[in-house]
């Protein structure tokens, strides 16, 4: 066993990959493609190398539910732009998005659908079940909340058939919806400031309807516990933890100072628990014990017109609603006729997914527990930040709930917790992509007329969305581009289809010279191994942190590294015309190139797989536990091994074709 100076990362003995669904009513985006899934892809052919294929499960989904896919269709069916059925219009959709991913190399072990085929029946058993465990349990309330109703239409609204401003404090928000807005702030829907209906345009009224609720506000404390742990691990992103505690803040209301006045001159007691009263800030802020007090205090606001703001706190979790499209509800207590809300029942399609993989390769579905919950596994969720509110809060405490860890537990540290990975926006030309911009940017199939998967691939990790938002700037899709400038997006690119490609290729070709095709059985030179070894395990740190773009700062400067080594060694075997240095030179590089193809498969697996047959090597060259031996582990035969024959300019990382016709011209 070889040993290291430094410790290196241990990984699961399993894994399960998630990431976040796209809805049905639309294609992918390049948002979808290069926030979200290249990087949940990369991760989990790294763990199928670094683990072993069998045991890693990649799955992810169609959002088939939900008021905005309601909402497209209806839309849809009055402009006339499609005539089928509701189903069929979102399995158009679902199709569309499979293969797309397939043509980014996305290699899912399962891409379902919460409304059709097996994973669609598996998905109502498993929403039935998890109700019924949550209900058994004690984790589910019954409440009589306010929906917004438009009497001129006479009908109730959906979440985003009501807009209207985020009653958050400070919240930046360009819109929000009945119960959250565009940032994942949620609330009730009496503190959604000037609402509106969309269908309508007039504001429309609230009224009681009784729907079922997950006690997320009860979970305070456990989740901040849950914070501290991972705060230890080091394992979540800092700005995961930041958002979740956000939201973990005691609930509170804020008041400006001239409505403060107003308040004072009334002589009104909110009964809150503490009172913030400091002369530079803006605002008074009164916090309080529980959000029955809040609400007392707000009430009372309400009715003598002082307006306020309210602070992030968690409140009561929605599971039900009342819009047809959905998946039905248990029929409990005399509640009938209720679908789930899309948002929890989202949270366990990946268990859904997973059961339904788990069916299909053969496997028992009732152990997908080994794969989630055991301790020798680990479940990494890929998402935007938009998200962590569900899958960092709200699909947390669910689990809580779940394993039986109620809002006064203190055993939060026996839980294996979901690791989540949250990439910040991905803009599009320095500003938030929005279809009804002057400038509408790519869907993700559109990319691809004018980049190779590969160059896609290597640009998206390497933008640090872990960090900040970054800005996606294609040249063919922006109108002031200067022409003269290069294209940024190929700059990572350019490590393979220029960096790698040379170094292959006179590698390939000075052993057609010069050894009949053949690898010289010779130890790497001292500068390269200790090269290697630092990426390697630089290479691997970075992807147990999940900080891929430092991977690809490794990636660059081992090849890099390697191809200085070329140039500089043979340089100096040609002008001592040394067969041996040739021979020397050839070896460390080819020793080199195949811990580079190891690092990149997870990253440009085609193009990596045919350069490994062009080089005769096994399978094996994938598998972590030989990536520091040498080469001779991956031939076949080493007595009669050779490289493959290949013609001049031959490319293994190839250009996208318009890119080479522009060089052409």
């Amino acid at each position: 066993m070889k040993e290291f100076k430094r410790p290196r990362p241990e990984f699961p003995k399993r894994a399960v990959i998630t990431a976040g669904m796209p809805y049905g009513n639309k294609s992918l985006h390049f948002g979808h493609i290069g926030g979200v899934f290249i990087h949940a892809d990369t991760y989990a052919r790294f763990l199928k190398d670094r683990i072993g294929k069998d045991n890693v499960i990649f799955v992810s989904g169609t959002d088939c539910y939900g008021s905005p896919i309601l909402a497209s269709y209806k839309d849809a069916i009055e402009n006339k732009t499609t005539d089928l059925s509701m189903e069929d219009y979102v399995l158009q959709y679902h199709k569309i998005q499979k293969s797309i991913l397939e043509d980014y190399e996305v290699d899912l072990s399962l891409y379902g659908a919460s409304a059709f085929g097996r994973s669609g029946e598996v998905h109502k058993d498993v929403s039935k079940a998890v109700f019924k465990d949550l209900y058994d349990k004690g984790y589910l309330k019954k409440m009589s909340s306010l929906q917004f109703y438009d009497p001129k239409e006479k009908v109730y609204l959906n979440g985003r058939q009501v807009v209207g401003k985020c009653p958050f404090e400070g919240c930046q928000s360009e819109k929000a919806y009945a119960e959250e807005c565009s940032l994942g702030h949620q609330f009730m829907p009496s503190e959604l400031i000037e609402p509106t209906s969309t269908l309508s345009d007039e504001e429309p009224e609230l009224r009681e309807v009784a729907n079922w609720y997950f006690v997320l506000d009860e979970y305070t404390e456990p989740l901040k516990k849950m914070v501290e742990k991972q705060r230890k691990e080091k394992l979540v992103r800092p700005m995961v933890l930041k958002v979740t505690d956000e939201f973990l803040k005691t609930p509170a209301i804020h008041i400006t100072r001239k409505e403060y006045e107003k308040l004072k001159a009334l002589d009104l007691d909110l009964k809150a628990c503490e009172i913030e009263d400091i002369e530079k800030k803006p605002s008074v802020t009164y916090f309080f014990k529980d959000l029955d007090k809040r609400d007392y205090g707000r009430n009372l606001l309400d009715e003598n017109s002082i307006r306020y703001r309210t602070g992030k706190t968690l409140v009561p979790f929605r599971l039900s609603g009342n819009i047809d499209w959905g998946v039905p509800v248990p029929e409990y207590e005399g509640m009938d006729n209720l679908t789930f809300w899309v948002w929890p029942e989202s949270l366990w399609a990946p268990i859904s997914f997973l059961k339904t993989y788990l069916e299909k390769s053969g496997q028992d579905p009732s152990q997908w527990a080994k794969w989630f919950i055991d301790e020798e596994s680990k479940v990494y969720q890929f998402v935007g930040e938009d998200n962590i509110y569900f899958y960092g809060v709200a699909e947390m405490a669910m689990l809580m709930a779940h394993l039986g860890y109620g809002p006064d537990s203190d055993q939060v540290d026996h839980v294996n917790f979901p690791t989540l990975i949250a990439n910040c926006h991905l803009l599009f030309l320095d500003s938030k992509a929005s279809s009804s911009g002057n400038i509408k940017p790519p869907m993700a199939d559109e990319l691809l007329d004018h980049y190779t998967k590969e160059q896609l691939r290597m640009h998206f990790l390497s933008l640090g969305l872990s960090k900040k938002s970054v800005s996606f700037n294609p040249k063919p899709f922006d109108p002031s581009a200067d022409q003269e400038e290069k294209d940024v997006v190929l700059k990572d690119g350019n490590l393979l289809t220029n960096v790698l490609n040379r170094l292959l290729r006179s590698g390939f070709y000075t052993a057609q010279k010069y050894t009949d095709n053949k690898i010289p059985n010779l130890k790497a030179q001292d500068q390269i191994m200790k090269l290697v070894e630092k990426s390697v395990l630089d290479y691997e740190m970075n992807m147990y942190k999940h900080e891929f773009h430092r991977v690809m700062y490794t990636l660059d400067s081992l090849i890099r590294g390697l191809s200085k080594h070329w140039a500089k060694a043979m340089k100096e075997a040609d002008q001592e015309d040394s067969h041996e240095k040739r021979l020397q030179v050839l070896a460390d590089t080819f020793y080199g190139v195949k811990v580079a193809l190891t690092l990149l498969h997870p990253i440009a697996p085609s193009a990596c797989e045919n350069a490994r047959q062009l080089m005769n090597l096994q399978d094996n060259l994938w598998s972590w536990d030989l990536i520091f031996d040498p080469i001779e582990v991956h031939m076949a035969d080493q007595v009669n091994h050779s490289l493959t024959f290949i013609e001049p300019k031959f490319d293994f990382f190839l250009k996208h074709e318009s890119q080479l016709e522009a060089l052409n011209d």
